[in-house]
């Protein structure tokens, strides 16, 4: 079998940041999909389940009340390696088009404290793996890292 795009990425140069991972044509409509990478692959611990779950439950509420993308998000959602997040938009993004909403979205989720939505036995399938203090200080550390810094090098991906 042929290795799919996301597997001939150099895991060893990736460094945290924001990348356009593919786009697709679906009909006339092209999704963009992005890597959020949040930690070091294969340098820096991965995310535990509860904080990624937090983040994914926060962010995709983010999103999908958001003025201008609620229409145009597709998927919010972690990566298997719990390194970071994939974002599906509708539309033909780069990365740097979309900083502006990933630094609005992190402030959000970096500052919440209030009850995460659907974090209810009705609303969620593992309600209980929910740790709000520590998507609070993930989304902090990559605004700080990433989000208010960004430059060309976590834009694309390395070669």
């Amino acid at each position: 079998m042929e290795k799919i795009a996301s597997f001939t990425i150099d895991h060893i140069k990736l460094q945290p940041g924001v990348y356009v991972s593919r786009k697709d044509n679906v009909g006339a409509e092209v999704i963009t999909t992005f890597d959020l990478r949040m930690t070091s692959p294969n340098e820096e611990p991965v995310m535990n389940t509860a904080e990624m779950h937090t983040i994914e439950h926060l962010a995709a509420t983010f999103l999908r009340n958001h003025t201008d993308y609620k229409d145009k998000t597709i998927y919010f959602g972690p990566m298997g390696c719990r390194t970071g997040f994939y974002l599906l938009l509708a539309g033909d993004y780069t990365s740097g088009d979309i900083i502006p909403l990933m630094i609005e979205m992190f402030e959000f989720i970096s500052t919440f404290q209030d009850e995460v939505p659907g974090a209810s036995a009705k609303d969620c399938g593992n309600y209980l793996d929910m740790n709000l203090g520590m998507a609070n200080y993930l989304a902090k550390r990559y605004l700080e890292q990433v989000l208010y810094s960004i430059d060309e090098s976590r834009l694309v991906y390395p070669e």
